[in-house]
């Protein structure tokens, strides 16, 4: 995915125009955390996380080498979380989102990125389509789940949303 697509990709899930301060969770190469970090506020900063070190040559994003899933991170203050791509490797869904809510400095936001499928293979072990994301956000207490962008898989694998979840 290019770096213009990717800003399509979740530009109506980013919303206001003062400082925020973001976590991406499982951010890989960038590719999202690059977005973010140009649509969010000047000078909003963000905390990028991955297992493996990454080199993020990105302005306002600090890299913290880490498992987000068995991880203490201890993002404080956060304004939201970014999860692209990565939610499908995670088994217990709920309890990952329940033991981030704390890091929130007012009401939790989410983005997720996903496939919307129930295929299992060995790159998304646990796929969660949206239906079953938005049932899952639902059952944890948050009234708004929204579908804003839908785009084709690179990898054949139906299609991938961006979900924007707010409590």
């Amino acid at each position: 995915m290019t770096h213009e697509e990717a800003v399509s990709f979740i530009k109506n899930a980013v919303k206001g125009n003062q400082l925020q301060y973001w976590a991406d969770l499982g951010c890989g190469n960038g590719t999202f955390t690059r977005a973010l970090a140009e649509l969010l506020p000047e000078g909003s900063p963000i905390t990028a996380v991955d297992r493996e070190r990454q080199r993020l040559d990105i302005d306002r994003v600090n890299f913290v080498r880490a498992d987000f899933v068995k991880d203490n991170l201890q993002l404080e203050e956060l304004d939201g979380i970014l999860i692209a791509n990565a939610l499908h490797y995670v088994a217990d869904k709920a309890a990952l989102i329940t033991r981030l809510e704390p890091q929130f400095s007012a009401q939790p936001c989410f983005i997720i990125i996903e496939y919307d499928t129930d295929r299992r293979n060995p790159w998304v072990p646990y796929p969660i389509p949206f239906d079953k994301l938005k049932l899952l956000f639902a059952l944890l207490g948050y009234q708004r789940v929204s579908r804003v962008s839908e785009r084709r898989s690179a990898y054949g694998s139906g299609n991938m949303y961006c979900a924007l979840i707010q409590k």
